[in-house]
């Protein structure tokens, strides 16, 4: 009975984390379920490697021992022992320059009925019979999860929204929390693909995306509003009205603003996700323009503008 390579078979690096292999997992059960592949013997087959290959790896008692008796697996199997303990003398041995393996009949180990159910005989004579499937539970699997990607507005993700789909011919509603997110996963449990003969059925995955706003640029539960003010403003200081998410703001520019600074207005960014009444800020940029066509006036003014400040200094 040859080893099985999990970490092959879902297509991750030994080092991948839950996450990873979870999102491996979904997206290959997705691939190779029966309910896309029927009468397809092959894709079934693939489908219950993948299942045994994620039932290991994802569950953390089962990775660690997996992960520790390797390919040495079947010669702990008639030992006896504890896995760790057998796993602990396995390397003293092998550092004391003994090798340490089981030399009597592989019958011995595999036994003679390990017939595969929902698991292959490797499992089950890997992690005990405690992972073999009964006669009623054969053949049964889990259906796979569902991504589906969901835009919404910035004003949306600002103020929360309630939406209405449809999916697998069933009509869902889910709520978008103030202060949502790009990227943000919302999970329904049990609203993803069928289970194949009784089994439980997967989740879905609504990926919400926020589209972008021609006012604001987001970072993080801060907004960034650009905007341009003249040469006289700069200077001298003055009114400004600026846009938000619940409406527009006359705010007042100090004097003496270079080109490129920042004011910042508290509490009028993105609601802070989960945490209530807490907003991040809106940072307004301020780019100053040149006047243009001067008038010969205007230039003669500027000229006095000069000799001042150079009198100044």
């Amino acid at each position: 009975m040859n080893y099985k390579d999990y970490y092959k078979t879902l297509g991750v690096s030994k080092d991948a984390t839950t996450k990873d292999i979870k999102k491996a997992y979904r997206k290959l059960a997705a691939k190779y379920h029966p309910d896309k592949n029927k009468n397809d013997k092959t894709a079934e087959e693939r489908f219950k490697e993948l299942n045994e290959a994620n039932e290991v790896l994802s569950n953390k008692e089962k990775r660690e021992k997996y992960d520790t008796l390797g390919s040495n697996w079947d010669a702990y199997q008639n030992t006896g022992d504890d896995w760790r303990d057998y796993a602990n003398r396995a390397n003293q041995n092998k550092r004391g320059g003994n090798s340490y393996s089981y030399q009597g009949d592989p019958s011995d180990i595999f036994g003679q009925g390990a017939q595969g159910g929902d698991f292959s005989s490797f499992f089950e004579t890997f992690f005990g019979a405690g992972g073999r499937a009964s006669a009623g539970q054969r053949s049964s699997y889990s259906g796979g999860d569902t991504q589906a990607e969901m835009p919404i507005t910035l004003l949306e993700a600002y103020k929360g929204s309630k939406r209405t789909f449809e999916i697998h011919n069933e009509n869902l509603r889910i709520t978008i929390k103030p202060g949502s997110y790009d990227g943000q996963q919302l999970k329904i449990k049990g609203k993803g693909q069928k289970g194949v003969k009784g089994g439980k059925r997967g989740d879905l995955y609504i990926i919400l995306r926020v589209q972008q706003d021609p006012r604001f640029i987001r970072k993080s539960d801060d907004l960034l509003y650009n905007t341009s003010i003249d040469l006289y403003t700069a200077i001298l200081g003055g009114k400004l009205e600026v846009p938000t998410l619940t409406g527009t703001l006359k705010i007042t520019v100090p004097k003496g603003n270079e080109n490129g600074k920042t004011l910042r207005l508290k509490g009028k960014g993105m609601p802070k996700y989960g945490k209530h009444s807490s907003y991040g800020d809106l940072l307004v940029k301020l780019s100053v323009t040149m006047p243009k066509n001067l008038s010969k006036e205007e230039e003669e003014l500027f000229k006095k503008l000069q000799d001042l400040s150079k009198h100044k200094v």
